[in-house]
C-alpha cells in the first residue's frame, strides 16, 4: 500500500510540475486542459496536481509507519 501510494503521488507532483510550466497548447492530448492556440498555463489544474501529490505521499508515509 505504501508503495502503490508514493508512486501515485510522485506522478502527481510530475504532472503539476507539467501543468505549471508548459502553455495549454502544448499539453499532451490526454491531459484535461489541452486547449488548442491557448497561451496560457493551468494554475489551478496544477494546485489541485499538487495538493493531491503530497497528500498521496504523506499518506503513503503513514501507512509506512505501521
Amino acid at each position: 500500500m505504501k508503495l502503490i501510494l508514493s508512486l501515485i503521488g510522485v506522478v502527481l507532483l510530475i504532472v503539476a510540475a507539467v501543468y505549471f510550466l508548459l502553455p495549454a497548447d502544448q499539453l499532451p492530448s490526454f491531459m484535461p486542459g489541452h486547449e488548442a492556440g491557448v497561451a496560457r498555463v493551468h494554475t489551478k489544474h496544477g494546485i489541485v496536481a499538487g495538493v493531491a501529490g503530497i497528500v498521496l505521499l504523506v499518506a503513503g508515509w503513514w501507512f509506512g509507519r505501521r
